[in-house]
């Protein structure tokens, strides 16, 4: 059991509304080959190619070719850099996942959460970068009573990618709300197995689905992360890297469903 949790030991050392329609509803993938490991944030990108920087906790930042970029669960702080994205989407169940003081130069920010009784919802295309959600509840704290549409699973279509962040996702997608995902090619999902959702239940999801690369994030250490692995290693390859970035296409997906495990780094 935990047979991964030497190696991620070694692995955390320190080192505006828009009327256009998703392309990832209800289309199939079948794309696969290997993936592209360059350069780091900022340096420019091949056409149809998309960079993820995973900078800490479930927060990362999306490089469309274009230059377009966008943060995800973003909580006010990059890096020892000022940088300023396009878009930066937020969630409220913790305040690790948003700001009450966001950059203001931040052309969209995009709250994940509604009024309790309506959802935020949200199609913004900036760039090459088409963003849209799907509303999710959360658990009311100290006991209170579920929270409807206190969370949203953000979606980026980039480059021909279909790429989803749960979130701090609370309970498995209704029917609905699986359809409106649509297809997702590369998925970020948190798997601490109780913050969240339990791991049972983030498994479940996943194969459900059908995500060509999946980041893990929401993970407190080798052990917590070695649990996810061990579990969901019999359906899913797994690939440590030492990294915090990756490259991909749609050309370059994997055949076989794969677990990318990025070493979250901050902006330098």
């Amino acid at each position: 059991m935990f047979r991964f949790t030497i190696a991620l030991a070694l692995l955390a050392l320190p080192a505006a509304a828009q009327t256009r329609q998703s392309h990832c509803i209800a289309i199939a993938n079948d794309a696969g080959a290997a993936y592209v490991q360059k350069a780091t944030w900022g340096t420019p990108l091949e056409d149809y190619t998309v960079r993820i920087n995973y900078l800490d906790h479930s927060m990362f930042l999306i490089e469309a070719p274009d230059g377009t970029t966008a943060v995800t669960d973003y909580n006010g702080f990059l890096g020892s850099v000022d940088f300023v994205p396009d878009v930066a989407t937020m969630n409220h169940a913790h305040s690790s996942h948003w700001t009450m003081r966001p950059d203001t130069r931040i052309p969209h920010i995009l709250e994940g959460w509604g009024d309790g009784v309506s959802p935020s919802e949200h199609a913004v295309e900036v760039g090459e970068v088409f963003v849209r959600n799907v509303p999710t509840d959360i658990r009311g704290r100290f006991g209170e009573a579920r929270e409807a549409y206190g969370n949203s699973i953000f979606v980026f279509e980039v480059a021909g990618l279909c790429i989803g962040h749960l979130g701090h996702l609370h309970h498995e997608p209704d029917e609905a709300q699986y359809a409106a995902l649509g297809r997702l090619d590369v998925v970020m999902a948190a798997v601490d197995g109780g913050m969240t959702v339990d791991l049972d239940t983030m498994t479940s999801i996943l194969t459900r689905l059908k995500s060509s690369v999946v980041i893990p994030m929401h993970w407190f250490g080798a052990a917590t992360l070695g649990r996810f692995l061990d579990g969901i290693s019999s359906d899913f390859a797994v690939d440590l890297r030492s990294e915090s970035h990756l490259e991909i296409s749609l050309r370059d997906l994997p055949e076989r469903p794969t677990v990318v495990v990025l070493r979250p780094a901050f902006l330098r």
